[in-house]
């Protein structure tokens, strides 16, 4: 049998050796490919947390724990002295397969045989991806329409009121309202970001009237036959005044001035009591009204002077209150139209 020379069997022989190391590297470079092809590469960061090596599983768990379960942990929301909770966990959602996947992508796109020189290198080749995280927008806003809506109070000015037979004044308060967007703003960061207190602003909206900002306030009392001037809610002056006859008695109840009137002109009302009487009398000594008078919203009823002082503190007039010159003239000075009267007995 013919034999080829030794050289020749020898480079047979090595080339024999070396196509069997190449072939059996070759398949254990494609088996472990295949083995580590769902673990993730070297340098793998998701949402700062580092997961090197870890199976899709592993990287699961991972995230779920470090990430998810502390996102969804409720958040305390504060304004002013009012504290609220905020359930976290249905506001948010964690799309965990999503940056897996964005993870891995830098393996499935890469050559095999990069992949392999990859690993035999140990090159870090992962890449860092965002938390990505999506918020239940409907459910914030439904959640903050709630809480505005328990937050919210509205100014008041400070106003004259009248308890029992004594003038007091109702106290202002300050508007308060939840500043929704800068709240809306502050929970979405601390949803996707982890913080679990939030301080809600407030807007607030200050009264037109404060109590330091009260007008004046009338209270005549039929029965004392006095009248009473309160400024800002304290009594300020002390009147005597006349009061209608009972054939003809003073209202009582709340009014208002309507209508200041310097000098004024008597006009005759048409009434029994006045037939005799001339149809107006201007200022002068034999005016009714004197020289001031301050109508008030009850029909012909007036807060006015007189020329018979003699008549101050009885029930002497047709239904007007009556007072000395120097008191009208006095009193005249110190209220507006719209000043409040309040009549008692």
């Amino acid at each position: 049998m013919h034999r080829a020379p030794l050289p020749v069997r020898i480079v047979a022989l090595v080339a024999s050796i070396v196509l069997f190391v190449l072939t059996g590297g070759a398949a254990a470079a494609v088996a472990d490919d295949y083995l580590t092809r769902e673990v993730l590469p070297r340098g793998t960061h998701i949402a700062g947390i580092d997961l090197s090596d870890m199976t899709r599983a592993q990287a699961h768990d991972e995230i779920a724990a470090q990430v998810v379960t502390p996102l969804g942990d409720p958040i305390t929301v504060r304004s002013g002295n009012t504290t609220f909770t905020l359930e976290a966990a249905p506001m948010i959602r964690v799309d965990i397969e999503g940056m897996i996947d964005t993870a891995f992508e830098p393996r499935r796109t890469a050559s095999l045989p990069t992949r392999v020189l990859d690993r035999i290198t140990d090159k870090q080749v992962g890449i860092t991806t965002d938390l990505q995280v999506t918020l239940d927008e409907d459910a914030l806003g439904q959640w903050l329409h709630e809480t505005a809506a328990s937050i919210e109070t509205t100014a008041a000015d400070a106003t004259i009121a009248l308890e029992g037979d004594t003038i007091v004044v109702a106290p202002s308060r300050v508007g308060v309202s939840l500043d929704v967007t800068a709240t809306a703003d502050a929970l979405k960061d601390a949803l996707t970001g982890g913080r679990k207190q939030v301080d809600a602003p407030t807007i607030h909206a200050q009264p037109a009237v404060t109590e330091s900002e009260v007008g004046p306030a009338i209270l005549v009392d039929l029965s004392e036959r006095e009248l009473y001037l309160y400024e800002r809610g304290a009594l300020a002056k002390t009147y005597g005044v006349a009061i209608g006859t009972p054939s003809h008695p003073t209202p009582r109840g709340e009014f208002e001035i309507t209508l200041k009137r310097y000098m004024p002109t008597w006009s005759n009302p048409g009434s029994a009591w006045a037939s005799g009487m001339a149809q107006t009398i201007g200022p002068g000594p034999s005016n009714p009204l004197g020289t001031r008078a301050l109508n008030i919203d009850s029909p012909g009823i007036r807060i006015h002077g007189t020329t018979a002082d003699s008549s101050i503190g009885r029930a002497a007039s047709h239904g007007c209150m009556r007072m000395h010159r120097r008191d009208i003239e006095d009193l005249y000075e110190r209220v507006e139209v719209g000043t409040p009267v309040f009549i008692v007995r």
